[in-house]
């Protein structure tokens, strides 16, 4: 049977920013604030049963709505966790330096404490070619979306990345609304 994720996020289409990021076969990654997973299906469905990824979430429905598609779809590479990443250390059964990049898509606006996400990232971040995908809410001109008091912008992010060790490997369109950036450690 084929099924098709209903389309939830029209601005986003998850299939063309994973091909801009270039996520490969037999990769583990996670995306942190997941939901029911948006990105991890599609995610899941390109690294294939050699590759793993951690849907991250501190809503335990969303982590049950994640294992419902996820056996909706037949994907056995998808392990839900829940956890509160602006925790240090909070994300376990993910252990340090195993991933090979995380996904930070709209988490940042919705938190204050992004420099503690940051230090969790990189917690489980591999040490070496270990990447960070960020997609996050343009400030400008929006009359929905997130609050602008909550609301990030590229620059404040790069900064942060930058403390972290990481280099800024790329910008990248991901949609009239949203900024793509992608890190990689230096």
């Amino acid at each position: 049977m084929n099924h098709k994720q209903p389309a939830g996020h029209t601005f986003l289409h998850p299939d063309n920013i994973l091909k801009e990021v270039g996520l490969s076969i037999g990769e583990t990654i996670a995306d942190f604030g997941c939901g029911a997973g948006y990105f991890v299906i599609p995610a899941a469905k390109i690294i294939g049963d050699k590759g793993t990824v951690y849907g991250v979430d501190v809503l335990k429905n969303a982590l049950s709505a994640l294992d419902v598609k996820s056996r909706m779809f037949g994907l056995t590479n998808i392990k839900p966790v829940w956890a509160n990443v602006e925790i240090y250390g909070a994300s376990r059964g993910i252990h340090d330096n195993t991933l090979d990049m995380v996904f930070l898509v709209q988490i940042m606006s919705q938190s204050k404490k992004r420099k503690e996400i940051f230090k969790e990232v990189n917690r489980v971040l591999k040490q070496h070619d270990g990447k960070i995908m960020v997609v996050d809410w343009k400030s400008d001109k929006l009359s929905f979306g997130p609050n602008t008091e909550s609301m990030t912008n590229p620059e404040e992010i790069k900064e942060i990345a930058t403390s972290y060790g990481m280099v800024l490997e790329k910008e990248f369109e991901t949609s009239d609304y949203h900024f793509g950036l992608l890190f990689k450690r230096a």
